[in-house]
């Protein structure tokens, strides 16, 4: 298993079928449009490859905060489903908390769907904390 930064378009199909996978209500067209709309604002994706094979995506954004201080965010992390359960999530968290030491960033965050238990499970198990509520305004 290695971890890769998205730098050309030639996984990005791969990555795309795996992303719609936490992220259903695009089509596969649509989601990489928004993608590279994303990258234009730094969001940066980070997956795991065994082979020819894409395992797990992250996307994520680097940034400063008052709060936080320099961080990483990540906003999109999903294994594929047919390889959950093997290492691989905490192979790609444990890859984030090295590039965040190499890019001086000193917090890793993200949210989680109140309903989703099993990550909630994962990030606790990884060593994230639960520091806050998020709120929002939705449709305003």
């Amino acid at each position: 298993m290695q971890v890769h930064l998205l730098k050309f378009d030639r996984d990005l199909s791969q990555i795309a079928n795996i992303l719609l996978q936490l992220r259903p209500q695009y089509t596969k067209e649509g989601l990489i449009n928004q993608i590279k709309q994303q990258q234009q604002s730094g969001y940066q994706i980070a997956y795991v490859k065994s082979g020819e094979k894409i395992l797990c995506v992250a996307g994520f954004v680097v940034g400063e905060k008052l709060a936080w201080g320099k961080h990483i965010y990540i906003d999109d992390l999903v294994t594929n489903e047919r390889h959950r359960s093997t290492g691989v999530g905490s192979f790609i968290i444990n890859w984030f908390k090295v590039y965040a030491a190499q890019t001086d960033c000193k917090q890793l965050h993200l949210d989680s769907g109140i309903q989703k238990f099993p990550a909630h499970r994962f990030y606790l198990r990884e060593r994230f904390n639960i520091t806050s509520h998020h709120f929002s305004i939705i449709d305003n």
